[in-house]
């Protein structure tokens, strides 16, 4: 019995040891939707040459998985991917699709985040080309992206829109676009996440087919705010929400934030607040 106890003890010394009390951590992304102001807009002490370190400040120190841009011109995509040496972008320019106009850009953490594929189109009645739709006063586009969370290896999709400022039917058939892209990008169903500055409040009607499919992170939340999201450099009421974090085939949206913490001691990195999310598969 005591050589049966003696090699009993001496086979488990050379297992390998496993920490029984550790638990697998739910795989995770933090997302930021920031819509940044257009760089050339003339805002006074509030002008981009004034407040551009603060932006990337804010990138690094929240530190995303994925992040999208509404607003943003190439010049300061150029400078968010060289100030954010982590970060990686994707997207083109709304007037030729290439370089000109506000880039609907998709930044990924290449540290966490492998981009697979990715795309642009226009949200009018020929979304595959440079095009404005409807009654809308700019062009507007939505970038996507397929992406793979490299700890997990799940992969999800992003999609990063900004709807027109004037017109409510562009508004109106812009959201149904995006919602019947959806599942043509997504036919697996993998989870996906939906980001931009809406230019409308929740209770809109606009917004009822994209809450028969997605969920709003502000609502879902289990930690949350209803902080205004346009500050309009401190001269929008409190009710102005209008940008958004929507997602689904998550498991649960543990934090929603409105970023109102103040970088450089600016009190305002843009005249819209980003807001944030953390996801669980």
């Amino acid at each position: 019995m005591k050589k049966t106890f003696l090699f009993l003890m001496a086979a488990l010394m050379v297992l390998p040891f496993v920490d029984v009390s550790a638990k697998k951590k739910n795989a995770d992304i933090k997302v930021i939707s920031y819509n940044i102001r257009y760089g050339t807009a003339d805002d006074g002490d509030n002008s981009w040459e004034f407040r551009y370190p603060a932006s990337s400040m804010m990138i690094n120190d929240q530190k995303p998985d994925i992040f999208g841009l509404q607003e943003a011109l190439d010049f300061q995509v150029k400078y968010l991917e060289e100030a954010c040496p982590d970060y990686k972008s994707v997207g083109v320019g709304r007037e030729d699709g290439k370089s000109e106009g506000e880039h609907m850009s998709i930044f990924y953490n290449t540290k966490t985040t492998k981009l697979l594929k990715w795309g642009t189109f226009w949200l009018s009645e020929t979304p595959e080309v440079p095009s404005k739709g409807w009654d809308a006063q700019c062009y507007r586009t939505a970038t996507w992206a397929l992406l793979k969370d490299k700890a997990s290896g799940r992969k999800y999709y992003y999609v990063n829109t900004h709807l027109d400022h004037v017109g409510w039917e562009a508004r109106k058939n812009g959201m149904k676009l995006i919602v019947d892209r959806i599942d043509s990008i997504n036919p697996k169903g993998l989870p996906m996440v939906i980001t931009g500055d809406f230019n409308m409040r929740i209770n809109r009607p606009e917004f009822d087919d994209m809450k028969k499919i997605m969920k709003n992170a502000r609502e879902e939340a289990v930690k949350t705010d209803h902080h205004q999201t346009a500050n309009g450099w401190g001269k929008s009421g409190p009710d102005s929400i209008i940008d958004y974090v929507w997602y689904k085939g998550f498991s649960s949206c543990p934090l929603y934030e409105t970023i109102t913490k103040q970088y450089m001691g600016r009190q305002y990195i843009s005249d819209h607040y980003p807001v944030t999310a953390t996801l669980i598969f």
